[in-house]
């Protein structure tokens, strides 16, 4: 895993012990609010409030427009579309208004784009064969707003638009009857953060006139999506959700009991993570690797064995992206062993022939998670290319696409999350604009956030109870971070067939078991009798009707050391391996004396080889990090004069035995010629 900077939240314990009296709450739920900075009355009632408060859907602009709209459509008999996406959002957005205007009396039918061979949002080809079924009104939701052609397309057929979308609105609208987006600036409802989904559950709370009723009936599609579109957990997204996982408990949509079936859920407390988990990637997959509208049929059946059916499908396809997702991720990690300076850019690039598009961004997450760093994974065919890239907070994704725009076909994203398409040729030009763009930029660090410093002793059951009462967690109330600090380390053993280890961990009297996912003993750096921190997440353990506490290790370093000076530190070299301009006195830092170099040397003969972080060996070594960058620039050295050799990750000793002369080294000699740049 990337070295983290970790960020232990300030906490007024006097505010939370007042917030806890005046409010009954417990004084631990109190602490975890104020780290979350829900301080003042009225935050505090809506977070725990258990009766829906939600905004009136007619503050929401053009929303009376599109209820009168399709309102006449469905009195007149009208043919309508309801033209979906192939997420998670956009297939429950689309299975909630098919469901709905149904109820309604309504003639209608569903589209859903094809990824692969349509992509995202409305196009020509199913404009026109919308037209050609007889749709009479196209109403869309999760998507819309940029759709300026194919409106205008829609009424030269004769048809009619209604836009139902959450995502950027441009300068001009598309032609529409109505463009329902909270986000027009023309829009001044008192919450505006819906998914795509929780944008078409307005539309039928404003059709309905009886918000509770709609709740009651479709709630748990409108939790499915909000939760799969990741939008802040906070508003009434969060009373929505809440709802909506009340309404998947209790077994209202006989899809979603057969997605559960298959996810393993059925004998579970379903939570906003075991959606996030288990249900939402599912419904992605199908769309990833097939077409969604198995998704859609899933969730629209009635029919016990027909809806088993289709999560069978549906499960598949989730098997099939894993294993696309396994191969690409491989490949990457294989180009950065063939290349080992990739990984000294600023942002990551990725790039290989024919990879499947829809898990692209699956693998770019993944990268973006083990490095640390922005990330680009682009599909190759030959002539055209596609990409999706995900960010760390403070590095504009969109901007830094934006930025070499007419390199593009197509590009499309917000802040930490984006795709683009573009000519096969314009790849080198693309990338070499992303790495300037972000050259005239402060690159920030990667962090991890710790709620609170959590004393080992106090982990019990209860305090999973106090912990329940803040969800559903996700995003804008993440499930909380606790730092565990200054633990020994007392075991290591090898668990889910070896794939996963279970760390024991002791401070005073107190023994803990803690499990770190998707690590090997072999991998695993640390060794017993170190002293650690650990940012963990508690989650329940169910087993023959007994609730247990599992602790799960999210982040992990050596105990009290210094992580912006080792991050500051692994950034000098990466300016050094890069090229870029230095200082005199940097250089005179990064330079490693004689001495310091036979201590490199010496200690990886004695074990054999290194294969583990630079943090890691800086600490095996006796220093704090601070060094980092002349650890590392000793050990290109002593690769460059054929002492040290680099095997894919590891580091191993040569097989000659030669002695070597370190002053004819041609990076050591770049360093110490290096003048002071203004």
């Amino acid at each position: 895993m990337s070295r983290k900077k970790w960020i232990l939240r300030e906490v007024d314990k006097d505010l939370a012990s007042d917030i806890a009296t005046e409010y009954g709450i417990d004084p631990f739920a109190a602490l975890l609010l104020v780290s979350r900075g829900i301080v003042d009355e009225y935050e505090i009632d809506e977070f725990f409030s258990e009766t829906p408060v939600l905004c009136d859907p007619f503050d929401i602009v053009d929303m009376d427009k599109a209820c009168e709209r399709i309102s006449r459509a469905v009195k007149d008999g009208e043919l309508i579309a309801v033209y979906g996406d192939y997420d998670a959002d956009g297939v429950t957005a689309t299975a909630l208004l098919c469901s709905f205007l149904q109820s309604q009396g309504a003639r209608v039918i569903s589209y859903i784009p094809d990824r692969g061979s349509e992509g995202y949002g409305l196009n020509v080809a199913a404009v026109e064969k919308l037209s050609a079924q007889g749709v009479d009104l196209i109403v869309t939701v999760d998507n819309g707003v940029s759709a300026h052609k194919e409106a205008e397309l829609i009424y030269e057929l004769g048809m009619e638009l209604v836009v139902t979308d959450h995502h950027k609105v441009p300068e001009q609208l598309p032609r529409a009857e109505a463009v329902v987006d909270p986000h027009r600036s023309d829009c001044f409802s008192g919450f505006r953060n819906w998914a795509g989904v929780g944008v078409a559950f307005k539309l039928c709370c404003a059709l309905c006139g009886d918000s509770e009723n709609v709740i009651s009936m479709y709630s748990d599609l409108v939790a499915i999506g909000t939760i799969g579109d990741v939008v802040s957990l906070t508003g009434e997204n969060r009373t929505l959700v809440k709802e909506g996982l009340r309404l998947i408990e209790s077994g209202n949509n006989e899809g979603i009991e057969r997605l559960k079936e298959v996810a393993g859920l059925s004998d579970k407390t379903v939570t906003a993570g075991s959606v996030a988990f288990s249900i939402v990637p599912r419904i992605n997959a199908i769309g990833r690797t097939g077409h969604a509208s198995s998704a859609l049929e899933l969730l629209l059946n009635d029919d016990t064995e027909i809806a088993r059916e289709r999560a069978q499908t549906v499960n598949s396809a989730n098997t099939e992206r894993q294993s696309l997702e396994k191969a690409i991720f491989n490949e990457a990690l294989l180009q950065t062993q063939k290349n080992p300076d990739i990984l000294n850019k600023r942002v990551l690039i990725f790039c290989g022939r024919n990879w499947h598009p829809g898990v692209i961004g699956i693998v770019a997450a993944r990268l973006t998670q083990k490095y640390g760093k922005p990330c680009l994974v682009i599909s190759d065919d030959g002539e055209n290319a596609k990409g999706s890239a995900r960010s760390i907070e403070g590095f504009s994704l969109y901007d830094a696409i934006s930025y070499s725009a007419e390199l593009l076909t197509h590009f499309g994203g917000h802040t930490l999350a984006a795709g683009f398409s573009l000519i096969s040729k314009n790849i080198p030009a693309f990338c070499e604009a992303v790495q300037q763009y972000a050259k005239n930029i402060e690159m920030p660090f990667p962090t991890v956030d710790i709620d609170l410093r959590l004393r080992p002793d106090f982990i019990s059951s209860d305090l999973l109870e106090v912990i329940g009462c803040l969800e559903p967690f996700g995003a804008g109330n993440p499930q909380p971070m606790f730092g565990l600090y200054g633990m020994t380390l007392t075991a290591v053993q090898p668990i889910g067939g070896g794939k996963h280890i279970r760390l024991g961990i002791r401070k005073g009297e107190c023994n803990l078991t803690a499990i770190l996912f998707s690590t090997t003993v072999a991998e695993f750096a640390y060794a017993v009798g170190d002293t650690l921190d650990l940012a963990v997440r508690l989650d329940r353990n169910e087993y023959m009707g007994q609730v247990r506490v599992s602790i799960y290790v999210r982040e992990i370093r050596i105990s009290g050391t210094d992580d912006e000076k080792y991050l500051k530190s692994v950034r000098l070299y990466e300016k050094i391996k890069r090229g870029d301009r230095i200082t005199k006195r940097q250089a005179a830092f990064a330079l490693p004396e004689r001495d310091f170099c036979v201590s490199v040397y010496r200690f990886i003969k004695d074990k054999g080889g290194w294969s583990f972080d630079t943090d890691i060996l800086c600490y095996r070594l006796g220093d704090d990090g601070s060094n980092a960058c002349k650890v590392l620039v000793c050990i290109d050295a002593l690769c460059e004069l054929g002492v040290l050799k680099r095997s894919e990750s590891s580091i191993l000793l040569a097989d000659s035995d030669k002695k070597v002369n370190l002053d004819s080294s041609e990076l050591l000699k770049r360093l110490r010629s290096i003048e002071d740049v203004i």
